[in-house]
């Protein structure tokens, strides 16, 4: 199992660029299910998920093609006809996502057997709204075995849906089934996260009709048939914020291209509240830190635009060398404090009570193994390794390869001693 060794103490002066969004890549290969023509995605990122989820769409019925074209990486996706409605667990446990082929499936083929997608580290994150948005525009719905068997042998109908919570993977799904049922659909209390909206605007370039993504309720009238098209994946917020705070974490000057800073503003007050200068420019940032200690702050997760859970990490490494006590307070998932402890190895001192960790800034970090639990957590190792005195090797990094494109190549290009070392020795990947 490959590994990430980072030697600490090199300031990181250069340029960023950021990838396609990742947790909108996979919905929009997703919506390649619910038309015969060509989907062509742009500005695409390659990752482990988008890998798994390509392999799943292929054994459905879709061919996938990817290729580098003038904005960079693309996807070419085309399902002439669903072959399969059957998504395995073996491939639907790979990334949790991939159970939002379901709609799709259902809305084009009136049946599909889904896998459960099963436990996740970070908490439950449950699939029961997901299913109650399908049976509310009159899907049937059978569990057994832990697969979903569904059925709409009459087509999907629109329905009015309103969300209990803010649920970013129950409202795309609903609306990746709802674009082609009949009549009108509207969810209330709808997730308002930048992907949503990139999601309306490809299916909308598709010919369907969706108005109001990226607020609290979304309107969608369903039509009888989607076209292919093209469209650009936006920036990832997430690669985007995390990059931000590993330039403030390491120091010196870091621009970052290709990006929004609309997408973390929330992110970004908090850093500038810390002492962090951050200058915004027309395709991006730059995050300049050339001395003075930071100062601890308090952080609270929230739906967007609120701070994003998937930063909370992050930035807890950043507030590890903060002058005074930091607060989080984790409200999105539970068990999503698991980097503390990791954190805690390389000299970070962390108290965690529930929902709410508490981080006293120290004067350094000292370098040490530590091991990788999930995605974000384990690219907050890696922040942290940037600025701790020696040697800090992160473990089971295949986490990070789900996420993060190219993250050595990117760092070391601005400065910093990455380098990933192939399985348990010390052979390096070329």
């Amino acid at each position: 199992m490959d590994r990430i060794a980072i030697i600490g103490g090199a300031r990181l002066q250069g340029e960023i660029p950021i990838s396609g969004a990742k947790n909108s890549a996979i919905k929009l290969m997703a919506a390649s299910l619910l038309t015969d023509e060509p989907l062509r995605l742009t500005n695409m990122p390659r990752l482990a998920d988008t890998r798994f989820l390509g392999k799943l769409l292929r054994r459905l019925g879709t061919e996938v093609v990817e290729s580098d074209g003038p904005d960079g990486a693309e996807t070419l996706l085309t399902t002439p006809e669903i072959i399969s409605g059957f998504a395995p667990y073996d491939l639907v446990r790979q990334m949790r996502a991939s159970f939002n082929v379901l709609g799709p499936l259902l809305a084009r083929n009136g049946q599909a057997k889904v896998s459960l997608p099963g436990g996740c580290t970070i908490g439950a994150r449950p699939v029961d709204l997901h299913l109650k948005a399908l049976e509310a525009l009159g899907a049937k719905i059978d569990l057994h075995e832990g697969y979903v068997y569904a059925q709409a042998p009459r087509g999907l109908k629109g329905a009015v849906i309103d969300f209990p919570f803010n649920s970013v993977g129950a409202t795309e799904h609903a609306m990746l089934a709802a674009v082609l049922a009949q009549g009108d659909t509207v969810l209330e209390n709808a997730a308002a996260e930048p992907e949503l909206a990139d999601l309306a605007d490809c299916l909308n370039a598709m010919g369907a009709k969706v108005t109001g993504a990226g607020t609290r309720t979304i309107h969608i009238k369903g039509v009888g048939r989607l076209s292919g098209a093209t469209h650009s994946v936006i920036p990832d917020r997430i690669e985007t914020g995390t990059y931000a705070v590993a330039a403030a974490m390491a120091g010196g000057e870091v621009r970052l291209t290709r990006t929004r800073t609309d997408f973390i503003q929330a992110l970004l007050d908090k850093m500038v509240e810390a002492g962090v200068e951050v200058i915004p420019h027309n395709d991006g940032l730059t995050i300049k830190r050339n001395g003075g200690r930071l100062q601890a702050v308090e952080v609270t997760t929230d739906p967007y635009p609120g701070f994003a859970t998937d930063l909370q990490a992050q930035f807890m490494a950043l507030m590890t060398l903060a002058d005074g006590e930091s607060v989080f307070r984790e409200t999105i998932f539970e068990n999503r404090f698991m980097h503390a402890p990791e954190l805690g190895r390389l000299g970070a001192d962390i108290s965690v009570h529930g929902g709410e960790a508490r981080v006293k800034g120290v004067a350094s970090l000292e370098g040490a193994q530590v091991m990788a639990t999930d995605l974000r957590a384990s690219v907050s190792l890696v922040i942290a390794g940037l600025a701790a005195g020696g040697e800090t090797i992160v473990n089971r990094v295949y986490h990070l390869d789900r996420g993060f494109e190219r993250l050595e190549e990117k760092l070391g290009a601005c400065g910093a001693q990455v380098r990933r070392l192939k399985g348990d020795g010390d052979e390096e990947v070329e």
